[in-house]
């Protein structure tokens, strides 16, 4: 055994021991402590944050979008209706990988790249988060089967039933219902506050025609409901709920029946044709040819269609009876002469010898009748009406000066808004000195009032404007904004009177007998027109220069392309004893106002006072389906014995 021995110092290696402990029980308790304070953090302190935050994660507000209003003609007939429709939809937020789910849907149902770009830019456009965005419309049986097998593999894909508008009659209200069509991105900026949140959940949106006048009315008020949401984003149940106020009705006075003749009577010719019921300022019938299928613009249109419709020589896109401006020719004519018996300038026996021509004093300008060697020594205004002379209007137009002829004719709406209830009308020009000045820079002078006074020179009206003027004959001097609803949202639409102007009842009488012989008269220009008519009426041709004539030069319709011809143009109201309705018709490049135009005046009328429409042809009856309403394209004139039009 060593001299020196070594023990353990228990004391010390307990007091290490013990302060040890000490250490890691304080260590222990801080870190308790810590846990403890963000326990009570979360829980306590922030709960109610985390809370929301997590119901965001399973409880969303949904928008519902409203039942867009309907439209109807006057009996009751629908002409825009909403028809359902499965729509595809992927809510972005929840797609994951949105590439690859677009490329497994395309194996699943046809989606082709218009329905791809068409998807990207809504999905581009301002949104809800989480709100659902539509590829594909209108999915077929088998496509929803396909989709419903596969659902476990579409994250972020929905399947929702819509009401989609849809127009029953085509191509026939086109320019006059007009159309409905997604939201575009400008229109989407353009939006306050407002109207993003009445379009929320909507993605289409009024164009054209009354769709897009009447939007407000139509459209509805948005609802929304809290609806709870598995991990995969499916409603799993409705928590709460706002039910939509679905969109106004409209009841218009346009009648299905008149449409349909209008559109047959002009028989796939380029033109218009407006009829107005005069004491109410009601359109009965408004028809633009060629016309489209609006259809086509509900859901997107695509590519190719529209370029199709953009670029065809024959425009169908445009409403030719509210933006065609045309020259009138002689139709106003009429209004010419009542000027003149207003003014003092003439008066119903009055005469002048025509000897087809006319020249103004000290000019070596000659201006020629129509008539080639003139209508006779004693030519009155009635003679001139009914026979369209040239001359006898020149003669009165000059002695009567641009002042008050200018202002007489803005009495009947022309150069003027006529304010109609669809959009983007055209103005047309009744030129006045001021007018000239402000536009052309150019002073007025005596050989523009020549050409004014038989609707040539920069006088332009459109179809609508016509259809007011002769409205406001037939009623005297009463002018009534024309107007295509009658009850909007159940509430009735009053007539608007725009105009009222007094003229001596014999001045009247004298134009609407020479408007008579135009129709009625042994050589009145349109006579044939009203053959066999069982009501007298009163009307007057007009043909409109397309291309300048040199002078003395003889009118070569063989020497012109088709398209540089004269437009045919006539206006009409019936019956004369007291007017119901009146009608304008333009038809372009086809020459005679009265042997082209008149004819399909007289069927309109004939429509309206006799019940002698043109109807589609009757589908055959099938056993088992209902058969669809045909289309517009099969209009024919197919009358019935009782129905016939001389």
């Amino acid at each position: 055994m060593s001299e020196t021995q070594h023990f353990k110092d228990y004391h010390r290696e307990t007091r290490i021991f013990w302060a040890r402990l000490a250490v890691m029980s304080v260590l222990m308790l801080a870190l308790m402590g810590v846990l403890v304070y963000r326990y009570h953090h979360l829980q306590v302190v922030q709960y109610q944050d985390y809370a929301t935050q997590s119901d965001r994660n399973r409880i969303h507000v949904q928008p519902i979008p409203p039942t867009r209003g309907l439209i109807y003609d006057r009996n009751g007939l629908l002409l825009a209706e909403n028809r359902p429709s499965y729509t595809l939809s992927v809510v972005r937020e929840r797609a994951g990988d949105l590439e690859e789910t677009l490329k497994y849907l395309q194996t699943l149902v046809e989606i082709n790249a218009n329905d791809l770009e068409k998807f990207y830019k809504l999905m581009h456009q301002r949104r809800r988060p989480f709100e659902p965005v539509p590829l594909r419309y209108n999915l077929t049986e088998e496509e929803l089967a396909s989709l419903a097998v596969n659902e476990f593999r579409l994250e972020g894909v929905e399947i929702d039933a819509q009401l989609v508008r849809h127009y029953p009659y085509g191509e026939l209200f086109a320019h006059t219902v007009g159309y409905v069509g997604r939201i575009s991105e400008a229109e989407l900026t353009n939006f306050d506050e407002d109207q993003y949140r009445r379009y929320s959940g909507t993605h289409s949106i009024g164009k054209t025609g009354l769709e897009r006048y009447y939007e407000d009315i139509l459209l509805g008020e948005v609802g929304n409901q809290n609806v709870e949401t598995n991990a995969r984003g499916r409603v799993q149940r409705v928590l709460e709920r706002i039910d939509p106020k679905p969109g106004g009705d409209l009841h218009l006075y346009l009648d299905v029946r008149m449409q349909q003749t209008a559109m047959a009577a002009l028989a796939g010719r380029r033109g218009a044709v407006v009829a107005i019921e005069v004491k109410s300022g009601g359109v009965l019938a408004a028809v633009s040819t060629p016309s489209y299928d609006p259809n086509l613009f509900v859901t997107g249109i695509s590519f190719a269609d529209y370029r199709n419709l953009n670029e065809s020589i024959d425009m169908p896109l445009y409403n030719r009876f509210i933006q065609g401006v045309y020259p009138p020719g002689s139709t106003i004519k009429p209004v010419v002469g009542l000027a003149g018996l207003d003014t003092g300038f003439t008066d119903a026996r009055r005469t002048i010898n025509d000897p087809g021509t006319f020249r103004l004093p000290n000019t070596e300008w000659v201006w020629r009748d129509w008539k080639r060697g003139g209508h006779g020594s004693r030519v009155d205004l009635k003679q001139a009406i009914a026979e369209s002379c040239d001359t006898y209007f020149w003669d009165l137009g000059n002695r009567m000066g641009i002042d008050r002829l200018s202002e007489f004719g803005s009495h009947f709406g022309l150069g003027e808004l006529t304010r109609i209830d669809i959009p983007n009308e055209r103005r047309g020009v009744w030129p006045s000195r001021e007018w000239k000045r402000t536009v052309r820079g150019q002073g007025w002078y005596p050989g523009d009032t020549i050409n004014m006074s038989i609707g040539q020179g920069y006088v332009l009206t459109s179809p609508m404007q016509l259809a007011v003027m002769t409205a406001t004959l037939a009623h005297r001097g009463v002018r009534i904004r024309p107007q295509m609803t009658e009850r909007a949202n159940g509430k009735f639409l009053a007539p608007i009177i725009e105009d009222r102007f007094d003229v001596a009842e014999a001045h009247w009488d004298a134009v609407f007998d020479g408007m008579a012989e135009v129709m009625h008269g042994t050589r009145g220009t349109a006579r044939r027109a009203a053959q066999g008519a069982e009501y007298r009426m009163a009307g007057k041709s007009g043909t409109a220069q397309v291309v300048s004539i040199p002078q003395g030069a003889k009118y070569d319709s063989e020497a012109l392309k088709e398209r540089h011809r004269d437009h045919a143009l006539f206006v009409a109201f019936a019956p004369l004893e007291d007017p119901q309705i009146a009608v304008s018709v333009i038809l372009e490049n086809a020459e005679g106002g009265s042997s082209q135009a008149g004819p399909v005046a007289r069927i309109v009328m004939d429509a309206f006072l006799r019940g002698k429409y043109l109807l589609p042809e009757e589908p055959e009856a099938a056993p088992v389906a209902r058969q669809p309403v045909p289309g517009p394209q099969t209009l024919a004139r197919r009358m019935s014995d009782t129905d016939g039009v001389n």
